[in-house]
């Protein structure tokens, strides 16, 4: 993926102050970020076939020259995309803190929340990239298991912390738990995108945690 920074510093003037050159940088990285997000907005509505370069370019107000100083191509930007989703969903999921009981359920409940919300409407960000790409993209595949696996430690890290403190019994397996849960979790969102009904993710979730609840010490 080009780095912004090395791309506007390959063609700076040595002679620039260095609060010109930082300034450039930082509005630099704005431009390639509103980029980015507006891709994987479109994207997320539209299907990664259903997005044109064109329709990011309006999305985001940008030139093609623009787009293409920090992008080579669409599956350059595509990547870029996968990235962003997972930096998104892992930061949210760090955020919801799965350290206690009533933090799991508090996080359940935020999810279940946002499906009734969008109706059942475009699946999980991450997965749904997956689905498109995964038997015709090898990169793109490799990336996305890698967010994967990056959420997976995030809810892991959760689970951790509860066998740590005595709130799981000592033979509880945070890392087995938090697969289970990642799984649960994406056959819930799938089933709910197709049948545009909540009850699929939430009645996974519920099992999951009924579960985890049955490990308490």
């Amino acid at each position: 993926m080009p780095n912004p920074f090395r791309l506007l510093g390959a063609d700076r003037d040595e002679g620039d102050a260095p609060g010109v050159e930082f300034g450039d940088q930082r509005r630099g990285e704005q431009t390639r970020q509103r980029i980015v997000a507006a891709a994987a907005r479109l994207i997320f509505e539209h299907g990664v076939a259903g997005t044109t370069i064109e329709a990011v370019q309006a999305a985001a107000t940008v030139s093609a020259s623009q787009l293409y100083h920090y992008f080579a191509d669409k599956d350059d930007l595509v990547r870029a995309v996968i990235e962003y989703q997972a930096d998104t969903i892992v930061g949210n999921q760090k955020s919801a803190s799965l350290d206690t009981l009533e933090r799991l359920r508090s996080w359940r409940d935020m999810v279940v929340d946002l499906e009734r919300r969008r109706q059942g409407r475009g699946g999980c960000p991450l997965g749904s990239l997956g689905s498109q790409l995964a038997e015709t993209d090898p990169q793109a595949r490799a990336d996305i298991a890698a967010g994967f696996d990056r959420w997976q430690g995030a809810i892991e890290d959760g689970l951790r912390a509860m066998h740590a403190s005595g709130q799981l019994v000592p033979e509880a397996d945070p890392a087995a738990l938090a697969l289970a849960t990642l799984a649960a979790l994406q056959g819930g969102l799938l089933l709910t995108q197709m049948r545009r009904q909540v009850e699929p993710v939430e009645t996974a979730l519920d099992a999951m945690i009924a579960l985890i609840a049955s490990l308490a010490s």
